[in-house]
């Protein structure tokens, strides 16, 4: 079962059980076993162009257009198209077919017994006729035609009939014009001076009023609309508001009904059991007085003094019983408030550990988030300092962080491991007085020796040297002639 409002342009058609035919409704509660289904009041424009043939076989075409919808102001009417519509919508092939089989057919037959020329200058008359045999036959249908448009006749390829005549239309207009003509030379230059100008003013005074009534007419329709509009809007806005409400309602009743069924069942069984303990209570006494008569009726010849001591022994034992049970109940509740004691303090305990823990992780957690805030911070503020320059910021921090003398150091402790041979040769022409020059041969040495080393470095962290310390061309091998040191 739901709760289903139609909107402001449609009807709720609903059939199954309880309803005999169909049911139009706007809002209904739709209940188990039966069957809802929308459908849309607004009129629709079907354009057709109608091929037909007068009294004396003269094939025409006839554009038009046709805004048909539903009769709603008629509830006969109204099932009539729900029943039509509860399995077609109204835009599709199936209703479009039913509209045009219905307006050919009728246009063709009237169109059959009236000659071209009635057709052509009768074309009000031809529209009336049209529209009310129409509208006969989709009576039955419940739909009504709210506006017929039937435009200008057409001729069908082949047959130029109103071409033929709009022919002689134009030339018989033409020979009258002139003759006009004539008539107005005869009467002469100021009567066609005086004719003109009146026909400019009157256009003129036409064009201006037509102007104005076209302004005020836009005016009224733009009015209307909003006007409109807005009542529609009004319109939603307190469906909306009823549906809401109803449904508040609804849950509120449901709510309120398990509430009660809830209740209704804890006190049942609340009830059940009171009386199954009443009735064993009473069963308890009974068996207490059937035993007590039949004790008395067997022991009754017994002496009373053996009864009274029995009595005394039977109720020191109870009492007895009771003083241990007392005893043993107070010894169990003390050690279960000790145990929640304890429970308690471990509890407690935890929470503290776990509170300390967490308040640990947050301070651990804001540490790293400033350490990280810092870091970025630092990395922006060098960055910036350089210009942007992305390359120089990594140099500097590989300097600064002394990883270029730890990728030595491990080049070093590498070879050092490898144990190799060092020599070192030149090409000179080995004069020995030649000490002018040692000093510069040893310090072009080292500088052979860097090309090697910045080549390694690239080779093995794919990092070029600074733009300070000079470029290594990628494509220049490695020099391993004698003058080169290993």
């Amino acid at each position: 079962m739901y709760y289903k409002v139609a909107k402001a342009s449609e009807y709720l058609v609903i059939t199954g059980a309880g309803i005999d035919d169909v049911k139009l409704v706007k809002k209904a509660w739709i209940l188990p076993g039966q069957s809802c289904t929308a459908f849309d009041l607004s009129p629709v424009n079907y354009t057709f162009e109608v091929q037909a043939m007068s009294a004396e076989k003269l094939p025409f075409v006839l554009p038009a257009i046709f805004t048909i919808g539903p009769r709603a102001d008629d509830i006969k009417s109204l099932e009539l198209y729900a029943k039509l519509m509860t399995t077609h919508d109204k835009l599709s092939h199936h209703v479009r077919e039913l509209v045009q089989g219905v307006i050919e057919g009728e246009t063709r037959v009237l169109a059959a017994s009236m000659t071209m020329e009635q057709i052509f200058r009768g074309t009000k008359e031809f529209k009336r006729e049209v529209f009310d045999k129409v509208q006969l036959e989709l009576n039955q249908f419940g739909l009504v035609i709210y506006n017929a448009n039937v435009k200008q006749l057409v001729d069908v390829p082949g047959h130029e009939y109103f071409s033929y005549l709009g022919q002689k239309t134009q030339m018989e207009a033409a020979n009258q014009a002139k003759i006009d003509v004539s008539e107005a030379k005869m009467k002469g230059e100021i009567g066609s001076k005086l004719r003109e100008g009146q026909t400019v003013q009157n256009a003129a005074k036409i064009d201006a009023e037509t102007k104005i009534l076209s302004t005020q007419r836009h005016g009224e329709g733009m009015k209307e609309e909003i006007r409109v509009r807005s009542e529609v809007k009004v319109f939603e806005n307190a469906r909306e508001a009823e549906v809401a409400e109803a449904n508040a309602e609804l849950a509120m009743k449901k709510a309120g009904l398990t509430k009660d069924a809830q209740l209704a069942e804890v006190e049942a069984a609340k009830a059940v059991a009171l009386r199954e303990a009443e009735l064993q209570q009473m069963v308890e006494k009974m068996n207490a007085l059937t035993m007590t008569e039949k004790l008395k009726a067997e022991f009754l010849s017994k002496a009373s003094v053996e009864y009274e001591t029995k009595v005394q022994e039977a109720n020191w034992e109870l009492y007895k019983k009771q003083k241990e049970a007392e005893a043993i109940f107070y010894e169990k509740q003390k050690e279960a408030e000790a145990k929640k004691a304890i429970a308690e303090a471990e509890l407690y305990a935890r929470q503290q550990a776990a509170e300390g823990e967490l308040y640990a992780k947050k301070k651990e957690a804001e540490g790293l988030i400033a350490l990280g805030s810092a870091q970025a911070t630092y990395v922006t503020t060098l960055l910036q300092s350089l210009g942007g320059n992305y390359h120089a910021l990594r140099d500097y921090l590989m300097i600064n962080n002394g990883m270029f003398q730890d990728i030595a150091k491990i080049n070093a402790d590498a070879v050092r491991g490898l144990q190799p041979k060092i020599s070192v040769w030149t090409n000179g022409n080995g004069n020995e007085g030649d000490h002018n020059n040692k000093a510069m041969k040893e310090v072009a040495g080292v500088y052979q020796m860097l090309p090697p080393l910045f080549k390694t470095v690239q080779e093995q962290t794919g990092m070029l040297p600074p733009s300070w310390m000079g470029t290594l061309s990628t494509d220049s091998p490695i020099d391993h002639s004698p003058n080169s040191h290993t």
